[in-house]
């Protein structure tokens, strides 16, 4: 079978970045959902289909059609290493929905996609993920926990991800990158650059909200040709973003690659004075170098004290449209939002769809492989959830 014969249900899709990976790839996604409306209204304007507003936990098997593959990113807020881990947060639950669905429509193979902060959480005194590969092991499936950076798949962004991929007929290998890059981009890694000047430079000025914005009259980078689609002069949400006096104060004393430890201590606040004392949290107050990658991008990418979110050149924060650029969000991919933390939130909760590319184009090679002896035995169906 070629990609394109092969079938995708997503579950906790999101925006749509693990899900346009495997578009990328050929992959034919049947069926998707999502808890939260804008993320549902925003894949179905993007992707041209329907993305179904609905609770994991209410889904049946009739519900949702036989694929060759399942994909989806339970929600990694009870799992991130920026917050508590809380053991009663139901949100940590959904990765046993995730497991059920799996157990009850037997795919030929799935993706689960999450924090590494994962790994910290535990059951029973054991490690989630292994419980997980254990779990997914006993239905038969061949299982590799994978830990992703997106730097490896031409991403311009240190962010980390752990996958858990299963297949039945054959064991899942790790996408490597300088491989993808070359067999689905025919560029080097090695000399790709991925700096943040190279990810946003050929983007203009920023406008006022609502209006669009047209490109610089530079030559774009590799990076992006392929974020760029053939035709569009212009995007959406790139508008300046809105600072505090103080804000617009101490970016100036910040350099390209600096943080709040080049602020000086006669306009700090209470606050940064305290991290200048203990020292750490590097991205705090942080600002973008030109010859470096972002790091991570997360929902809260319109504040200074929660990242690296000051733009290497200007000096403001960056705009929505530029943290799309470091998740790799095409310029033509358009948002539904309610507000402006349900928009940040859309992009940083993103899959990478560079970094969903690779995967996909790995679960291919895995379908396509020649099948494996497994002596794993099938278990009788509910027997896992009633394990756990």
């Amino acid at each position: 079978m070629t990609n394109k014969e092969f079938t995708v249900a997503s579950l906790f899709s999101g925006a749509g970045g693990l899900d346009l990976g495997f578009e990328w790839e050929g992959f034919n996604i049947l069926w998707a959902s999502d808890l939260n409306k804008d993320a549902t209204d925003s894949y179905t304007r993007n992707f041209g289909r329907p993305a179904h507003q609905c609770d994991i936990s209410d889904l049946s098997p009739a519900d949702i059609p036989n694929a060759d593959v399942i994909i989806g990113g339970p929600p990694c807020q009870s799992f991130s290493l920026v917050g508590q881990r809380k053991q009663d947060d139901p949100r940590g639950k959904l990765v046993f929905e995730f497991l059920r669905i799996v157990q009850e429509k037997q795919p030929r193979a799935f993706v689960m996609e999450n924090v590494p902060g994962i790994a910290a959480s535990t059951i029973n005194g054991r490690r989630l993920p292994d419980v997980l590969v254990e779990k997914f092991s006993e239905l038969g499936y061949f299982v590799e926990k994978f830990q992703l950076h997106a730097l490896d798949y031409l991403v311009p962004q240190r962010r980390k991800r752990l996958v858990l991929v299963g297949c039945m007929t054959s064991r899942p290998v790790k996408p490597d990158g300088a491989e993808f890059a070359q067999e689905c981009y025919q560029v080097s890694r090695d000399a790709f650059a991925l700096g943040a000047k190279a990810a946003l430079n050929d983007l203009g000025a920023c406008v006022a909200k609502g209006m669009r914005a047209t490109y610089k009259s530079v030559k774009p980078s590799t990076f992006a040709r392929i974020m760029r689609r053939a035709g569009l002069d212009s995007v959406s949400l790139h508008e300046c973003p809105r600072m505090s006096s103080t804000d617009m104060q101490i970016v100036q004393h910040i350099p390209p690659g600096g943080n709040y430890q080049d602020i000086p201590d006669s306009i700090s606040t209470g606050r940064m004075m305290k991290f200048k004392e203990t020292g750490g949290r590097t991205t705090t107050y942080g600002r973008l170098h030109p010859e470096q990658p972002s790091y991570t991008i997360n929902t809260y990418f319109r504040r200074p004290n929660v990242g690296c979110n000051f733009h290497y050149a200007e000096p403001r924060l960056i705009t929505p449209r530029e943290a799309m650029r470091l998740q790799s969000m095409p310029d033509h991919w358009e948002l539904v939002f309610s507000s402006q933390d349900a928009r940040n939130a859309l992009i940083g909760n993103a899959v990478p769809p560079l970094m969903g590319h690779a995967i996909a184009w790995s679960v291919g090679k895995s379908l396509a492989a020649p099948r494996q002896d497994n002596n794993q035995r099938m278990p009788l169906q509910l027997e896992l959830l009633g394990s756990v």
